[in-house]
């Protein structure tokens, strides 16, 4: 259970948190492109979860 089991995690998850903070401006191009970030990052996180 080292660190490194949990790499494929980081990057779906920087992703989820660069469309939160683009979801919370309110602007509607920002909401728009935050709301397709944060189905692309968890489409990606249920992709990469218990992959070996």
């Amino acid at each position: 259970m080292a660190l490194t089991d949990y790499l494929d995690e980081v990057s779906p998850g920087t992703v989820i948190v660069v469309a939160i903070v683009l979801i919370v401006f309110p602007e509607p191009a920002t909401s728009t492109l935050g709301a397709g970030l944060l189905l692309f990052g968890l489409a990606w996180l249920a992709y990469e979860w218990n992959r070996p």
